[in-house]
């Protein structure tokens, strides 16, 4: 039996200080090419440590008010993520509950 292997690139140019400038990604099975980004947050988990590791890089053009619907969004889908791996409606609700309040409270919805 063979395997499919399926590559996602993402590349990073920094300044003279290493501060991210420019975000770029590639996934070619997605036909997504060089396509720029101003954020990624990225977990990955450690099974044998039983620990998240995490990537965290925006660009220093990235405005703050864009980041906090970038934030929300991420928010939103991790309760989504956590609902289709979990199955546990409630704890979905909940986030989706806080999803609400930290929108609200940064003014993010109408």
């Amino acid at each position: 039996m063979s395997t499919i292997t399926s590559e996602i690139k993402f590349l990073v140019e920094l300044d003279e200080n290493r501060v991210p400038e420019k975000l770029t990604w590639t996934a070619q099975d997605g036909g997504v090419q060089l396509e720029e980004a101003k954020a990624m947050l990225l977990s990955i988990w450690d099974s044998n440590t039983k620990e998240t590791l995490r990537i965290d890089l925006w660009t220093k053009d990235m405005p703050v008010d864009e980041m906090k619907i970038f934030f929300h969004q991420t928010l939103v889908a991790m309760a989504d993520t956590f609902e289709r791996a979990t199955q546990d409606e409630k704890m979905t609700g909940t986030m989706k509950d806080f999803c609400d309040y930290f929108a609200e409270k940064l003014d993010l919805k109408a």
